[in-house]
Formats: C-alpha cells, structure tokens, sequence
C-alpha cells in the first residue's frame, strides 16, 4: 500500500504554517469513524496537508487509499472510487473479503476482481444495482478498515460519487475514516448536508487560508536555502498573495534565472518576473469560464489596479454598477478575485498581471487612458501618482510627466526618495522633453537618487546631461556634485571623488551646497593620493562656506565630517566633538543625518580599536533609522553590527552572516568591499587559506580599480598577515610594503600600524646575507609609526607600536620586550579586542616559553582556548604547533594539532556531515558554505570516521547533539 500522495513537483521539504491544520487531521483520523472536508481554493496546499498526515510515523500500519477526481466534461460514475480500491490489489490478495455482496464491484474492477467474490447476476432495475453496487463498496471499506479513504478534489466528482459519498456517510463502517478535498471556488459540494447529517457526526472541516507574510519568508528560505530579508519577503508576498503553490512558482521560474544564493539579492527581479506558464494556465482557464460581459469588466478592472474602485470600474467599462456587481461576484467565484476590508481584490498580484496581458496593448491603452480621465474627474486630492501611471501606459507623454514629477515632488515631502527617484527617472526616458525641463527634473533626481538608491539607473542620464546640455555653472556644479555622490555610491570612490572636485568651482555662489561637496570631499577613506592634510583644508573650507551660507545644517554636516576625519586620525578631540553633536538639537531633529553620522563614526571607531565607541554609536544608529524608517543604511548597520561582532570576538554564525552580507551589499557597491573584507578577515583565522586569500585579492583588485584606500590598506595588511602564518616571508613583505606605501601617501598612521608590524615581523624572520639592511628598514617604519600616532587614542596602533618594538629589541633588552608584549596584550585587552588579544597572548607566551619563563605554556593554553571559543581553526592549528615544539602539553581535546574534538565532530564538521546527509555532492556543499573541494572531502572523511559509519547514506542518522 502506498504511504499517501506525494507533493509532486514541490520545492520544499517543509510543511509550513499548517500545524493546526495537521494536529487537527490527526485527531479526526485517531477517532473513527470520522469525515473530513479540507478545502480551500487552488494551490492553498489541501493535497499537500493530507499527504502530510499519511506521512506521519503513527499512521503507518493504517491502511490508506487514494482517488483522484479528475477535470473531465463526462467524468466516469464512480471513477475515483474506484481507482482507490485498485490501490488495495496486495492487501485483497492476502484477505478476500467474505461478503458476497462485494462481488458487485467485480465488472467495475476487473484488474483485481480474482481477488473479489463471484460476480453477481445483474438486478433488472438500475436503481437497485446501484444501490448494491454502492453496499458492496461499503462492505469493502468496511473489510479494508481500519482504513483511511481520501478522494482528491471532489468538486470535480461526477453524480454517482456524490450520490455514494451521501449513501456512505449514512453507513459508515467503524473503522472508516473519509477525507474529502475540494476548491471554496467551486461552490458548495452536494454531499455538504449528506455529510452534516452523518449518524457518527457531522463531517469537521478544514478551512485552509493563505500563509501569512512570515510562513511566506520561512516557505522561500526553506526552498532557496538562505536567509529572506524583509525587502525580498514583502514584496514576494504581496505577489503571491500568500499562495503556497503560487510561492513555489514564481521562485521555480526565478531559479532558472538566478542561483538560490543571489535571489534574495535582487527584490527588483520579482517586479519583472515572467509569469511562471502553470500559473498563467490555471488562470487563464478561469477567465475563460466567464462570460462576455464579466470578461470584459474583469479586464479592466486588471487594468485599473489590484482593487478597483467600483466608480471608475464603471466608467471605464461602460456598464451599469449592478452589472459590474454580478460580474464580480462571477470573478470572485471562480479564484480571481477575493473579498478584503469589504472590497474586491485581485487574488494576487500574478492573477492581475496574467488578466492584464490578456488584453490587447491598443485595448490597454484605451482603458487606461479611460481610466486616467475617470481618476481626474474623482473627487479629492488629485492622484498624481496613479495618473502618471496611467497617462504613462496610455501614452500620453505630456501628461505623464507633468503628473510623474508631481508626483516626485509629493513623495520627496514624504521622505520617500525611493519613490521619488523611481518617477523622475521614468519621466526622463521620455526622449521628447523639452531641454529645461530635462534639466529640472535631473537636478531634482540628484537630490533623491542617493538616498532612494538609485544610483545604478541616474549615473549615465547626470553623465550624459553633463556631457551634452550647456549648464549654468551653478546647475552644472549641483549636479556634478550629485553624480559624485552617486558614483560613489556606486563604488566608484576615485571617479566619484574627482567629479565632486569639478564641482567645487561651479558651486562658488551656492555656498550651502558648496560646504556639503567640501565635506565630502574631507573624508579620507576615499581615495589614495590625497594626504590627510589636503581633507584637512577641504574640512576648513566647508566650515567657512557653512557660515557664510548661514545654514544650520550644512555647518552640522561639516562638524560631522570633520568628527570622522579626527577618529580616523585617532585624534582624542573627535569623541568631544562628537557628544556635542549628538547633544545638538539640530542634528537630533534631521534623523537621516543622525544615523548615518553614527554608522560613519561607528565604522571609525572600528578602524581605531575603539569598540566601546562604535557599539554605542552602532546602538544609537539603529535605533534612530529604524524609528525614521531609513532604509538606505539598512545594509550599512548591518555591516558595521556584523564588524563589531566581529572585533568583539563574538564568532558564533558569524561566518555565515558575514557571508549572507556579502550577498546582500552585492547590490550596493559602496558597502560591498568592505563586506567582503570582512569576511576576508574572518576566513584568515576561521578558514581555508586559499578561501582567504581569493577573498582579499578580490578586495585588492577592486579596490586598487575604484581608488578606494581604507578597505585597500586593510586587505594588503590582512594578506600580509595570512602570508606570515604560512611562512611565506617575501610575500609578506610585498603585501605589507604596499599598505605602508599607501599609508604615508595618505598621512593617516593609525590605519597602517598593523602592516608595519607585519613588516617587522616578516623583515626580522629574513635570514639572508641583507639582513642588516632588512633590519634597518624594519626600525625606520616603526620610528615613522611611533612619531604618526604619537598621542594618538588608537587601541590597535598603540599594541602594533608595541609590539613591533619588542620584535625590534635585541636579546639584550629580553625584559624590555616581554614588558612591552605584556602591555600591548593589555592595551587590547582593556579595548575588548578578543582575537587581538589572543594574537598578543600567543606572542607573548611564546617567547616567555622560549627564554624558560615558567607562565609561558599557560599563556599558550589561554590563547588556545580562546581561539576555540572564536572557532579560529586556523590559529588553533598555528598554537599547536608552537606549543608542540615547546613542549607545552596541549589539553584534550587538541592534541595532535588541529583540533580533533575526540570522536566528537566540530563544528564545521557536523555542519558539512548534515549536508551531506541531504545527498548534496562535495561541490554543492562548497558552493553553500564558501569551502573548497578538497577541505569539504576531509570533513566528510573525519565525520565518517569518528562516527564510525562505513558511507554517508549513515550519516541520515546523525543525531542533533
């Protein structure tokens, strides 16, 4: 016997939100005899609930037969009853029932009947064979009990089966559960009231609504495999209408355009979707089964939007409303339309979308532009907005724009640049704009595209508006200084950079904007050949041209950027001037300003080692965007939350945060280098070497590519670093050597303390016939350390310094180093820096272990077991080797190197035996956690053999602990 039927064709192993529904069968099937109804309309998962239920483990030695009622003009009497009994063949085999009457049913089954009683002698009179035909069939059930007969879909069941079902739940045989599945859509079943009436009790139904926004994201991360932001979920639902078989569909046909881990990505790609072909069928089938009239109005109504108005529903169509009323009503009964908050409502989005590009393009045109005239004519505020849509579809240019900039204009007042920059770019694809007003609108989309987070689509029109109008100087300066800001954002730091420099001299009578641009231009991180002091002058300047435009705003947009200029430099006046800041009114007022100066701050604070400073400020970031409902530095506060977590040595999923955000900011270029040098830097510890390695060149060749410095200097030091855990000397000379020459054209010393070190440490490692030549150069760049942050507050300079002196000290000043390694391992301690300072431990309890110092294994164990509560395999393996050669006594469990966890897998291994245990190949399980081949093929080997299991067909029973 079959176990049930299966979701054919579903992409998720996950039942989700139908757990009440599950319990609920349950207890309908542990009480027989018993009748259920589950219904719902198309694609709300009925089938899927009760192959579910025959799914679970105490339903598995009760029998269980299956019939499908099928779409057919003459359905066949009978037919899905009698393709379940066809399911029993086995169990008939094994029992023939004893009632003779059974032998009723052997004609209607021949393909089983040598297992059913002799056939009876046909009754003269129809209406008695049928109801002997329909007693045999109940004397079956009856012998198949305990049994639980499920027909599929009955509002497609022909009479005969009607007429039985009522026959059966009047004789119910005891052990007999029936569980019927139909659509709401169909209207009501025939056997209702039959079923309402049963002897053993009225039938219990099962009402199936839509999934809820969150059961649609839990649905789509069950499929896709990874994390659903809420941009991605909400607008997903919002097409779906919450429809499992619809979700399904719309993110199968998204699978065939984009892999599962880049979806989540790209929220836009749901706006373009093709409509997936089931879909549109299913639909299309249902618009056909109305009538001319209903047809007509259904369509447009598609064209007016997902809940038309019943007035200009009534215009556009040109019939009367009681017309428009029974038609509805038609489109509703069929699962095209549903009521909600007492209107008619398309049932989602693709339902809309499939009627909509049924209609002819002339006839589209033709209603919406009927549609547009009938919105004018409404009462209330005119609806700019739907009227540029409209005007737009019909059309009409003229009218489109003068509606799609008002329409901008509306929402740049609401604070939605997002909405703002979607319209002005639509209206500047118009080619027939008169040049003014193509100029206008452009400068209004410089002011919306940065924050509406536009900036992919406004970059070429400002470049080609720029390169092809004769502009004012000072139109020509705002929007230089616009298309800067947008190429920055768009990860072009040097292109940006440069382009708001043009801008300055255009901008010499627009004082506030000019303080804006200098203030930009005052950030160091931007770009490589301008010295700190050069963003200095520029800060100086802004502040003059603040007061001198006599904006409040434009002054507390330059104090912010001279507060990020001062952290950067580790210079102690920042922090000042930054609670004043955050004490001025006028900064608390423009909550946008707000957050972003703490995010700018926060990552500041991070390049420094000030964490104390960047978790606040993070805290206050985050605070004040989500009240302000700021989306653009959504991703921003989840890279700086994820850079703290990271400097706090608070490890646990962090790996597959860091890179879950490097899939997020691939959309938004500004944010997307430094994602990936963070998890660079994570990988340098936590994961393969040569994972590491691609993932720093990426951020070096690109950022060498864009000009942008910070996450350059950052990667060159972290490969640097990574060269020297591998012994590779000339390699870390190179990669530190090129931060150090980036950081003296830059001027800002605290951001190159660590390549110095690395130098150092690579330079003193070199044994060669230069090395008193290496060693000079080695005490030059820590002399050039000493004097660039000499006052500095910079937690992670002031232990490099250190450090690297004590590199530097001979054996005759031993105490002198292990002094200074001592304070450098404080002064990361006291900051909160956790893998910092274990690094600090490591060097300090290797060299007290190599002058005989007593404390030097201990010091080794400490950082050891700090390594393991980060999970940096990495550095787990370096200290085990040091210890090892030492002679220090590594602790279970340890010993032998990389950590082993006994017969107790790690936890990178469980997590490749889980996958593996799914029957993903070695490839796809490196593709899902960013491992390579060769380091998932070794995983998969230590799980098998310290579990003791011969394939990974066992590991299926891995157990959760």
């Amino acid at each position: 016997m079959p176990p049930g039927p299966a979701p054919t064709g579903s992409l998720s192993d996950a039942l989700v939100g139908r757990r009440a529904e599950l319990s609920l069968l349950r207890a309908i099937v542990g009480s027989r005899p018993s009748l259920a109804l589950v219904e719902g309309e198309a694609g709300i998962g009925k089938s899927r609930l009760v192959a579910e239920l025959l799914a679970t483990p105490d339903l598995t030695r009760t029998r269980r037969i299956v019939g499908q009622c099928e779409q057919l003009q003459e359905p066949l009497p009978l037919s899905p009853l009698l393709d379940a009994f066809r399911l029993a063949e086995a169990e008939l085999a094994h029992s023939k029932p004893p009632n003779p009457v059974v032998g009723a049913l052997a004609p209607l089954l021949p393909e089983i009947a040598a297992h059913l009683p002799p056939p009876l002698t046909p009754l003269p009179d129809q209406r008695a064979e049928r109801h002997r035909v329909f007693r045999a069939a109940v004397a079956l059930l009856d012998h198949l009990a305990p049994l639980v007969l499920v027909l599929e879909d009955v509002h497609w069941a022909d009479a005969s089966t009607h007429d039985f079902l009522a026959f059966l739940a009047a004789h119910l045989p005891r052990d007999l559960t029936v569980i019927l599945t139909a659509r709401t859509e169909s209207g009501v079943l025939p056997i209702r009231e039959a079923f309402a009436r049963a002897p053993s009790g009225p039938a219990r139904t099962i009402s199936l609504a839509p999934l809820t926004l969150p059961e649609v994201q839990q649905l789509a991360r069950a499929i896709l495999k990874t994390d659903l932001p809420r941009t991605f979920a909400e607008p997903l639902y919002e097409k779906t209408g919450g429809i499992p078989f619809v979700v399904e569909e719309v993110l199968r046909t998204l699978l065939e355009r984009l892999p599962a881990s880049e979806i989540p990505a790209h929220p836009g790609a749901l706006a373009d979707l093709a409509v997936p072909t089931v879909l549109r069928d299913v639909v299309l089938q249902r618009l056909s089964s109305l009538d001319d009239p209903a047809r007509d109005i259904l369509t447009a109504a598609a064209v007016i939007g997902m809940t038309p108005d019943d007035r200009i529903l009534a215009e556009v169509s040109e019939h009367s409303p009681p017309e428009v009323a029974r038609a509805l009503a038609k489109a509703q009964a069929v699962g095209l339309l549903h009521e909600e908050d007492g209107h008619c409502r398309f049932r989602h989005a693709l339902a809309r979308q499939i009627v909509y590009e049924s209609v002819p393009v002339p006839g589209r045109r033709w209603l919406h532009l009927r549609t547009a005239r009938s919105l004018e004519s409404g009462p209330g505020p005119r609806p700019v907005a739907r009227l540029a849509h409209h005007f737009r579809h019909a059309g009409r240019t003229a009218d489109f724009v003068t509606n799609a900039e008002a329409a901008a204009d509306t929402a740049l007042s609401h604070g939605n640049d997002a909405t703002a920059a979607r319209f002005l770019l639509q209206a500047l694809n118009v080619r027939e704009l008169a040049s003014d007003v193509r100029i206008r609108l452009a400068v209004k989309l410089g002011r919306t595209a940065v924050d509406g987070l536009a900036h992919e689509e406004a970059v070429p029109i400002l470049q080609c508006l720029l390169a092809t109008e004769p502009l004012p100087a000072p139109v020509r300066g705002e929007l230089r200084f616009a298309l800067g800001r947008l190429l920055r954002q768009h990860g072009e730091a040097r292109a940006g950079y440069l382009q708001i420099e043009n801008a300055i001299d255009d901008l010499a009578t627009r004082p506030d904007l000019l303080s804006r641009a200098l203030a930009v231009l005052a950030a160091p991180e931007t770009v490589a050949d301008r010295h700190v002091k050069e963003h200095t002058a520029r800060c100086d300047q802004a502040e003059e041209a603040a007061r001198r435009s006599g904006d409040g705003d434009a002054l507390i947009s330059v104090r912010i950027a001279r507060a990020s200029l001062l952290v950067e430099q580790g210079d102690p006046a920042s922090w000042r001037l930054i609670d004043e800041l955050l004490r001025d009114h006028r900064l608390r007022a423009n909550p946008r300003e707000h957050a972003r100066a703490c995010l700018n701050w926060a990552q500041a604070a991070l390049h420094i080692g000030r964490l104390d400073r960047a978790e606040a400020l993070l805290a206050e970031g985050r605070q004040v965007a989500d009240q302000a409902e700021y989306l653009r530095v959504a991703q921003v506060a989840e890279l700086v939350s994820t850079a703290v977590e990271h400097a706090a040595g608070r490890w646990d999923g962090l790996d597959h945060r860091a890179a879950s955000l490097v899939r997020a900011t691939s959309a938004f270029p500004a944010a997307s280098l430094d994602s990936r040098l963070l998890r660079g830097a994570l990988l340098t510890a936590t994961g393969p070497a040569e994972e590491a390695q691609a993932c720093l060149d990426e951020v070096v060749a690109v950022a060498e590519q864009v000009g942008a410095v910070w996450p350059l200097v950052a990667a060159r030091t972290a490969l640097s670093r990574l060269a020297l855990t591998l012994d590779d000397t000339e390699t870390a000379v190179a990669h530190a050597s090129a931060a150090l020459a980036l950081v003296r054209a830059k001027g800002t010393w605290v951001w190159g303390a660590e390549s110095i070190l690395c130098l150092v440490e690579a330079l003193h490692a070199h044994d060669g016939p230069h090395q008193a030549d290496a060693e000079a150069v080695a005490k030059a760049a820590t002399e050039e350390l000493r004097a660039g942050i000499d006052g500095a507050d910079a937690p992670l300079a002031r232990a490099a310094l250190l450090t690297a002196l004590a590199v530097l000290a001979g054996p005759p000043d031993a105490a002198r180093a292990d002094a200074l390694l001592d304070e450098a391992r404080t002064t990361l301690r006291e900051a909160g820096l956790r893998h910092q300072e274990a690094l600090a431990g490591e060097r300090l309890g290797r060299r007290r272990c190599e002058s005989g110092a007593p404390d030097g294994g201990p010091l080794l164990e400490s950082s050891l077991r700090a390594y393991a509560e980060l999970g940096a395999d990495r550095d787990i393996a370096r200290i085990c080797r040091i210890m090892r050669r030492n002679g220090v006594p590594i602790p279970y469990p340890w010993r032998g190197g990389r950590p082993s966890h006994g017969q107790t897998l790690s936890v990178r291994e469980r997590e490749v035996a889980r996958l593996a245990a799914t029957g993903k190949t070695n490839q796809e399980i490196a593709d899902v956690l960013y491992l390579s081949r060769r380091t998932v093929e070794s995983h998969v080997a230590n799980a098998l053999r310290k579990l003791g299991v011969p394939s990974r067909k066992e590991l299926r029973g891995l157990p959760d602990d």
